[in-house]
């Protein structure tokens, strides 16, 4: 008996570093109003493989399956495309609409560390605002994040449109401009022998491809000196970058942003603003999240490649954050009260005990196994556990419990609702 490979089980104290990383993020997304919603796992091949639908190379990771129905279906791969469906399928909703959403997504690819074939995405989406602003919104929601998981990290992005526009300026003809930007999208991991390899074997013109490495070969291109260089100030790529990198600049989020031309992430369907979030140290190489600016998907879906839905995401890789993480130390289980009846008959007293706790909100847990004190109270002290409660026959009689704190070794004969007030005062 063994999982599939890819996918895991979540238990004990890393489940419950899970749940809180998850709840940091859903407790952002509602701080800057975004809406919950919930779509299906499965779709419609036709959806998932639609035109604008993730590029050749997720759609080869799309798990395909067909219904008794012999209908084709496929296991949602991110939660992108669905999102385009619901807004999509309801012409109505009021714009601009904000959504996030949690759930599991699924792709059969190579299994490397922080990449699996079943996890979780965290993703928040705004469709109806077309300016530069939902973006500088969505990195301050990054920002933010990641400072209370205590994580620093360093924010990339960078323009398509733009990137568009400098190749053509270096003689890249559209007809590879995909295919050149997939390669600069790959430098930090291959290097720029590694860039001039793959630009050689596409077969580009020689005098093309001095262009492109005489570009990588700049020392950290500022988008300014980009633009001037290139006479691309009138542009609209380059409009847009500067709007962006003016917000950045004005709102503090140069702190954690750093434009990079050479980004462009995998996916075809980003139109404009892409951005993607590393470790600030570069130790650890997978990427903690990204998105970008969809403005085609929606119009497709609903039949019209001429209307345009402004939109843009951000999707947290909630793997790659436990990873590194987990990388960090190993977690610890969360803290809870232990009740502990002594002999069967205080079983009564010890759930009506941890009633009350419960009702205060404090974590609980009774232990009627009927094992020997000692080592109940070993067990406990071993997962870090401060207060017991232990309800006797002496206790019982005199309608009190004792209070051990573990921590700093006392306790007390006091009455449940004073147990209750002191663990209180001493949650953080």
């Amino acid at each position: 008996m063994q999982n599939v490979k890819g996918t895991f089980d979540y238990v004990g104290a890393e489940q419950a570093l899970r749940k809180k990383v998850q709840s940091v993020i859903e407790v952002n997304f509602e701080l800057y109003d975004f809406d919950s919603i919930e779509t299906p796992i499965l779709n419609e091949q036709e959806l998932l493989a639609s035109k604008y639908a993730g590029g050749e190379e997720i759609l080869k990771e799309m798990y395909q399956l067909s219904d008794q129905g012999n209908r084709q279906l496929g296991l949602r791969y991110d939660l992108t495309i669905p999102f385009a469906k619901v807004v999509a399928l309801n012409p109505g909703l009021e714009l601009p609409f904000k959504r996030y959403e949690i759930g599991k997504v699924f792709r059969d690819g190579p299994v490397k560390r922080g990449r699996l074939r079943e996890f979780i995405q965290c993703d928040a989406d705004v469709v109806g605002i077309q300016g530069p602003e939902a973006e500088a919104e969505l990195m301050q929601l990054a920002s933010t994040v990641f400072r209370q998981l205590g994580m620093d990290v360093v924010i990339s992005w960078n323009n398509r449109q733009f990137l568009r526009e400098l190749l053509a300026c270096l003689g890249v003809a559209a007809a590879d401009e995909l295919s050149v930007m997939l390669t600069l999208d790959k430098i930090a991991k291959i290097g720029r022998d590694g860039v001039q390899a793959e630009l050689n074997s596409k077969g580009l013109d020689a005098g093309v491809t001095r262009n492109i490495i005489g570009l990588i070969s700049m020392d950290n291109p500022t988008l300014e000196q980009l633009t001037v260089k290139f006479d691309l100030g009138a542009s609209r790529g380059a409009e847009e970058a500067a709007v962006l990198q003016a917000l950045i600049d004005e709102t503090g989020l140069g702190l954690v942003c750093r434009f990079d031309p050479f980004l462009s992430r995998g996916l075809s369907f980003y139109t404009g603003t892409v951005y993607e979030i590393f470790d600030e140290t570069g130790l650890f190489g997978s990427s903690l999240g990204g998105g970008g600016r969809y403005d085609d998907i929606i119009g497709h879906l609903v039949g019209r490649d001429d209307l345009r839905y402004p939109a843009v995401g951000l999707s947290f890789g909630m793997e790659s954050i436990m990873e590194l993480l987990l990388e960090r130390e190993m977690p610890t289980a969360l803290g809870y009260v232990l009740v502990l009846p002594i002999g069967k008959e205080q079983t009564s007293l010890a759930l009506k005990a941890a009633a009350k706790l419960r009702s205060a909100g404090i974590r609980t847990r009774v232990d009627a196994s009927g094992r020997k004190l000692k080592k109940s109270l070993t067990s406990a002290a071993s997962k870090g556990t401060r207060y017991v409660i232990l309800i006797g026959d002496d206790e019982a009689a005199q309608g009190q419990v004792r209070l051990k704190d573990m921590r700093a070794m006392s306790e007390s004969l006091i009455s449940i609702e004073e147990a209750v007030y002191t663990i209180e005062k001493s949650l953080p």
